[in-house]
């Protein structure tokens, strides 16, 4: 049965690149299989097709995605030297879902994929504090250089996602086709950065993700494949790692002022989502700064000599009194005095 979707919503915006329907309308072309049935039945005016600058909603485009999909039996809408019958994809979530960390359920999906097809090669790689999906191509894949990898990596990034119950930001995404005149949309396919013409595509993101236990079971997963088409990270205002992932900025610099502005920035947030997102895992980004500098300082004042107004240079505070006063308020104790206890003691318990 086709995904149940919404009714359009003609407020929707329209973002997503009118390339990507020209693509479905080949791969249709290719299997002999008129497409302008199912461009009607998704609302998409067939002369709209050929105009570079065009844009459809998200709802057209999983509406004909998934109008195709059935059309050609192939889930991987022409892309690969042989057909994926419909519900190949979930036999894939199907294979992953027992798994009790996400690492091992990617790990098993970028396996199992290569039994469906060997066009492509998707691989899992922890590198130091990052994790890498990687998507090598082993045959040209021509007219759908560009809609292959990004349909496969907004695949295997949306179901991570849903895996975990949350969302999970990109450090970096990376494409080895050169830049399309459509670029500006993949700020929000791939929030973060995103650089074209690199030697292979792929996502880059916190490896600690990986370990994080599965919040799925087989019944939710038989529900959400009805309507797979749709999944997408932007569905998931919750990040688990994301108080792990500011006190990593926090503690990379403790000696800067980093501004609420300044660190979503960096987490391609706003403001307003970070100061939220904070709240609803029971802390706040002054909280956050309050633990990072206190650890800090302890640090400093037990393994160093450095005079107090260096220290609270270093541990962030602008003068060495108000590091006091702070200092203080974390322990009852001063830093001198904190010093000498621990130093005498050879460590030292604060409540």
């Amino acid at each position: 049965m086709p995904p149940t979707l919404p009714p359009a919503t003609p407020t929707a915006p329209a973002a997503t690149p009118m390339a990507f329907v020209r693509a479905i309308v080949q791969a249709c072309a290719q299997a002999g299989v008129n497409a302008a049935p199912l461009l009607q039945q998704a609302q998409i005016a067939p002369q709209e097709v050929e105009n570079p600058a065009a844009r459809v909603t998200a709802w057209q485009f999983e509406r004909l995605s998934g109008l195709a999909m059935q059309a050609l039996d192939d889930e991987a809408l022409g892309w690969f030297s042989r057909r994926l019958p419909w519900g190949s994809y979930g036999l894939l979530a199907r294979a992953s879902i027992s798994s009790p960390t996400l690492g091992v359920a990617l790990k098993r999906w970028c396996r199992h994929h290569g039994l469906l097809t060997q066009d492509i090669a998707l691989t899992l790689q922890a590198e130091g504090a990052s994790a890498t999906v990687r998507l090598q191509v082993h045959r040209p894949l021509g007219a759908f250089a560009e809609f292959c990898p990004v349909s496969v990596l907004r695949n295997i990034h949306g179901l991570a996602c849903w895996f975990i119950d949350s969302r999970i930001a990109l450090q970096e995404s990376f494409f080895a086709f050169a830049r399309p005149t459509h670029h500006d949309a993949y700020a929000v396919l791939f929030p973060g950065p995103v650089q074209f013409g690199a030697a292979c595509s792929g996502l880059r993101f916190d490896a600690r993700y990986l370990q994080l236990p599965l919040q799925r079971d087989e019944a939710a997963l038989r529900q959400m494949l009805q309507r797979a088409l749709p999944l997408t990270v932007l569905q998931y205002r919750r990040d688990r790692l994301l108080v792990q992932r500011v006190r990593t900025l926090l503690t990379a610099d403790p000696a800067a002022a980093h501004s609420a502005e300044a660190l979503a920035l960096r987490l391609h947030l706003s403001p307003r989502t970070l100061h939220r997102q904070l709240k609803e895992e029971g802390t706040s980004l002054q909280g956050l700064k309050d633990e990072v500098r206190r650890e800090r300082a302890m640090d400093l004042l037990r393994r160093t000599e450095r005079p107090i107004k260096q220290v609270a240079h270093e541990a962030g505070f602008g003068n060495d009194k108000s590091f006091i006063r702070a200092f203080r308020g974390w322990t009852g104790l001063s830093p001198a005095e904190f010093r000498r206890q621990s130093r005498a003691s050879g460590k030292l318990s604060i409540q």
